[in-house]
């Protein structure tokens, strides 16, 4: 049986998931954005926000959503069902 590294080209600088230079990239894409100031301003919106209207968004965001994370409101008396 061969192993994820093994069935890798020689040539490849991928490593799993992406490459060194790849992460650099997305961390500097990252930086920059928070730098830019975008995130204040989207911070300041949502705190101009009313509580009904943030409800009534929440609401419908986890309408969209394919399921509940079960960490959020975990009932540790029941046993978790085996995952296949």
């Amino acid at each position: 049986m061969t192993s994820d590294r093994e069935k890798q080209r020689p040539d490849s600088k991928t490593l799993g998931e992406g490459d060194r230079e790849s992460a650099g990239r997305y961390n500097e894409a990252t930086r920059e954005f928070v730098e830019s100031g975008k995130v204040k301003q989207a911070l300041e919106r949502v705190g101009e926000q009313e509580p009904q209207e943030a409800e009534s968004s929440e609401r419908a965001g986890r309408e969209r959503a394919k399921e509940e994370d079960p960490a959020i409101h975990r009932d540790y008396r029941k046993p978790e069902k085996p995952e296949k």
